[in-house]
């Protein structure tokens, strides 16, 4: 899979709300209105990327869940990381 280039990355990023590259990954935290409102959209989140084989690093603290992307295999981030970044923000949509 191809990396994208910086240009596709910024292109991106105008259409994916909450989302910024840090460090070569693309990142987003959102704070959710109680700590099980955030664990079942992590739920929702990894019923999507096991179907995907995608997985975004995800850290939870309390109320705020932070979701870091970037293809491994490929050493960078590519459209399977665009692609997850959109089903996150759709899952986490209000």
């Amino acid at each position: 899979m191809a990396l994208l280039t910086d240009d596709q990355l910024n292109a991106a990023l105008t259409d994916l709300e909450g989302w910024e590259l840090a460090d070569g990954t693309l990142r987003r935290s959102v704070t959710f209105g109680s700590f099980p409102a955030g664990i079942d959209a992590v739920r929702r989140i990894a019923e999507r990327a096991e179907a995907a084989d995608h997985h975004p690093d995800i850290d939870i603290r309390w109320r705020t869940v932070t979701f870091v992307l970037v293809t491994h295999s490929a050493g960078g981030l590519t459209e399977k990381d665009l692609a997850m970044a959109a089903e996150i923000n759709r899952i986490v949509a209000p």
